[in-house]
């Protein structure tokens, strides 16, 4: 994987920051050499401690309009909170007035943002078939067909008239192995977030085996990097030690505070493998070196801590001319 084919993202955190400072904070990346931005459509924050969650649609068009990012995608669940149709029609029109610059990322979801519909909410394998259903529906209504289908979602005569002239990408998020073998049937291309090498190495060859050879691999990378290493390490304490659990506990969770009860227990050594906490901006270009070689061709770079202006800087100047020469 030659460096010039790497993108290098900012991954723009809604539940840490108000959308007006996430914005500056992504025109600052894009300023700084990052040339691409994640960000994710929840409802809730993980923890009461993160105190934001702005409405990622509203932001990704701000976002693309005041920068020069390549493009801005958006980690997705239609079925409960969202009709398919809806989401079809928000990406198609972001896709139609930025050609090429606008992606979802679709997944199964979690409660605590799904939830607040009041509907009942369904064990994984009916959430995964659900999710099939919303992204049949939306391709084809990318396709400027009239679709009517009855199932786990339903959609009655709808049709999309605005709509781009090439599809949007339509990524598969994917946390465990199995599911990244799922999404490797369906998906144009895998995300998921860091880990071990040896567990990311799973994750790639589930998503190879299931259908996604050649298909692009993206990886959301956690990380606290702070000058000092135990600032590094008390920001990813205090902002994301309620992320480390396993997928199946953590979709199953309706509230914020519930997270943060489970997180009562968390140790700093528990953050290993989760996050990648240092302050050697080294440590981080090896990390993210393996990422590559691992086949990783798009990283999102996720500061979990809320020294944002400061990361852009170093990593703008230190980490990322380091990796467009791996």
């Amino acid at each position: 994987m030659r460096g010039r084919m790497l993108t290098l993202g900012y991954h723009a955190s809604h539940e840490q920051f108000p959308p007006s400072e996430l914005l500056r904070l992504a025109q600052k990346a894009d300023a700084a050499g990052f040339t691409a931005a994640l960000n994710s459509d929840h409802f809730h924050p993980w923890n009461e401690a993160q105190g934001h969650s702005g409405f990622a649609w509203s932001w990704m068009g701000a976002a693309l309009a005041t920068t020069k990012l390549t493009s801005v995608g958006v980690v997705n669940a239609p079925g409960q909170r969202y009709h398919p149709a809806i989401i079809a029609q928000a990406l198609g029109t972001l896709a139609e007035m930025f050609p090429g610059r606008a992606w979802a990322a679709l997944g199964s979801g979690q409660l605590v943002n799904e939830g607040i519909t009041g509907d009942t909410w369904p064990p994984k394998d009916l959430r995964n078939a659900r999710l099939r259903e919303c992204v049949d529906v939306m391709r084809a209504l990318f396709r400027g067909e009239t679709v009517t289908h009855r199932g786990l979602v339903r959609v009655e005569e709808a049709k999309l008239y605005s709509r781009p002239a090439t599809p949007p990408m339509l990524v598969g998020a994917a946390i465990t192995p199995q599911t990244a073998e799922w999404v490797g049937s369906w998906a144009d291309a895998l995300i998921t977030v860091s880990k071990p090498p040896e567990e990311l190495r799973k994750m790639v060859d589930a998503f190879r085996r299931g259908g996604g050879e050649g298909k692009p691999m993206f990886l959301k990378v956690q990380l606290s990097w702070a000058p000092e290493e135990a600032v590094a390490l008390q920001g990813a304490m205090e902002q994301w030690g309620t992320n480390i659990f396993a997928s199946s506990v953590l979709t199953d969770l309706r509230r914020p505070a519930q997270f943060e009860e489970m997180a009562r227990t968390v140790q700093p050594k528990d953050l290993e493998g989760h996050v990648r906490v240092s302050s050697s901006l080294q440590r981080h270009v090896d990390w993210l070196a393996e990422d590559v070689r691992l086949g990783f061709s798009r990283l999102y770079l996720h500061n979990v801590n809320r020294g944002q202006d400061a990361f852009i800087e170093a990593f703008a100047q230190h980490v990322l001319p380091a990796l467009r020469s791996v």
